[in-house]
């Protein structure tokens, strides 16, 4: 089965619409438009995904720490995917750790916290 059978072109489009008009989209809307293209483009989507999970996160869902725990765990896993690419982007992933641990502090999760803290560890004393 061809990969682009999957692909909606159609959301593909509006997708690259909303990010190419002449005002910077809404958090919000970057984040709607990268799920989408990260399917066609995911060595260019999936870091401005994770990162746009992030402040998505904290600027919409602050008062919401179930969103914004999920929204930072879709920012790890998008950051881990990208790592699976590239090895060399364990930058983004540490960033996407650190960001998550800091939602599971404010949730008072301290057993998911040091999970969280040994994986970034492991990641800093492998030099990634």
């Amino acid at each position: 089965m061809n990969h682009s059978a999957n692909i909606n072109h159609d959301a593909v489009l509006r997708a690259r619409v909303a990010l190419l008009g002449s005002a910077k989209p809404p958090v919000r809307e970057r984040v709607a438009a990268y799920r989408v293209l990260v399917q066609v483009s995911p060595l260019a989507y999936l870091p401005l995904l994770s990162a746009a999970l992030w402040k998505y996160s904290r600027y919409e869902f602050a008062h919401r720490p179930d969103i914004a725990l999920a929204l930072r765990a879709e920012s790890v896993a998008a950051a881990r995917r990208m790592y699976a690419m590239e090895p060399g982007r364990a930058d983004l992933l540490v960033t996407a750790l650190i960001h998550y641990r800091e939602q599971l502090i404010l949730m008072d999760r301290q057993e998911e916290v040091r999970g969280v803290e040994e994986e970034i560890a492991r990641m800093v004393s492998d030099g990634r």
